[in-house]
C-alpha cells in the first residue's frame, strides 16, 4: 500500500500537471456548447452524444485504471477486475453524471436529470468496462488512453449538461457550465487514472 504522504504528493503533482490539459478540454467543451446553442441543434443530439461518449469514457477509464494497477503491482486477476470496475464505473459516473447534475440543479436548468449509465444502459456500459479491464490486464498501457480519457470525460459531462438546457441560454449559464466541466474532469479523472489504483499498489 502507498503511504499517505506519498499519496498526497502524487495527488498534488498530478492535479497540477493535468490542470492545463483539463483547461484545454474545458474550452473545447465550451466551444461545442456554443455551436450547439447558436446553431439550434436539437436537444436529442445531445442525448445521443452523451450515450456515445459516456460508455467510451468508461472503457478508457477502465483501461487506464486497471492498466496503472497492473504496471505497479502483481495483484491477482480478481483484484484488477475490482479496481478497474470501481475506478471506471464509480469515477466516470461521478464525473459524467453526478457533478454535471449538481451544476444543472444549481442553475435550475429546465430539463435537468441524473443519468446513471451503468443502470440505465447496463447492457452497454458494464460490458465496456469489462473489455477495458481485460485489455489492460494483458496489455497494460496508460499514457495515450489517459489523454483520451480527459477529453471524453469533458465531452460526456458537456452533453449531460446540454441535455438539461432550455431554449434560452443566459450569461450565467455560459459562465457556470465551464466551471463544472473543469471540476467534473480535473479531480475525478486524475483520481481514477492515477491515485486510486496506486493506493493498492505494493510499490
Amino acid at each position: 500500500m502507498v503511504s499517505s504522504n506519498v499519496t498526497l504528493r502524487i495527488i498534488g503533482r498530478e492535479l497540477k500537471a493535468h490542470a492545463p490539459f483539463t483547461v484545454v478540454g474545458t474550452l473545447t467543451g465550451l466551444l461545442i456548447m456554443l455551436i450547439i446553442v447558436f446553431a439550434g441543434v436539437p436537444r436529442s443530439w445531445a442525448t445521443k452524444l452523451f450515450w456515445g461518449f459516456h460508455p467510451l469514457h468508461v472503457f478508457l477509464s477502465a483501461l487506464v485504471t486497471a492498466g496503472m494497477y497492473r504496471l505497479h503491482s502483481t495483484g491477482r486477476l480478481w483484484v484488477t477486475i475490482l479496481i478497474g470496475y470501481v475506478g471506471s464505473i464509480g469515477i466516470a459516473t461521478l464525473s459524467d453524471c453526478v457533478i454535471p447534475y449538481l451544476g444543472e440543479s444549481l442553475l435550475g436548468l429546465p430539463n435537468r436529470g441524473i443519468h446513471l449509465g451503468f443502470i440505465e444502459k447496463w447492457w452497454l456500459v458494464n460490458p465496456l468496462a469489462g473489455v477495458g479491464i481485460a485489455v489492460a490486464y494483458f496489455r497494460p498501457k496508460t499514457k495515450f488512453p489517459h489523454a483520451g480519457h480527459v477529453l471524453l470525460s469533458t465531452w460526456a459531462s458537456l452533453f449531460h449538461m446540454t441535455m438539461a438546457l432550455g431554449e434560452n441560454i443566459d450569461i450565467l449559464t455560459l459562465t457556470v457550465v465551464p466551471i463544472f466541466l473543469f471540476l467534473a474532469v480535473w479531480i475525478p479523472c486524475c483520481t481514477s487514472d492515477i491515485v486510486f489504483p496506486l493506493l493498492f499498489s505494493k510499490e
